[in-house]
């Protein structure tokens, strides 16, 4: 139920965005997620179509990106995505930590149709 406050968060500041261009209306919005954040892009076109009614996004699509996890030996300091099952580096054996790669929640670009209603 996260996905509802970000995507209400997002709608919100394109909103501003496409007025603060003159107008229009987003007729595209590419996301990147990383899969740790536990965002789910069924849940996101879900809130994105009930919360942008009577704004510049409604009817917008959505295109999501993934970023895999990564982590980082604890003992070697190799960088490796995790592998089902195991945070175990590949390379030593040592104990993986998660990095920040993976947590990733951010508007890559949009597609915006100036002037239009």
């Amino acid at each position: 139920m996260h996905e509802a406050s970000v995507v209400e968060s997002l709608v919100a500041m394109l909103s501003e965005e496409v007025e603060r261009r003159g107008g229009g209306r987003v007729t595209n919005i590419r996301l990147v997620v990383g899969e740790a954040s536990g965002y789910m892009a069924e849940s996101l076109e879900f809130y994105l179509g009930t919360l942008s009614k009577g704004t510049a996004l409604e009817g917008t699509a959505l295109s999501v990106r993934y970023v895999k996890p990564r982590l980082r030996c604890s003992a070697c300091g190799l960088d490796f995505e995790r592998r089902r099952f195991s945070f175990d580096c590949p390379s030593c054996g040592g104990p993986g930590k998660l990095t920040d790669i993976g947590g990733e929640f951010y508007v890559e670009s949009i597609d915006l149709e100036e002037g239009a209603a």
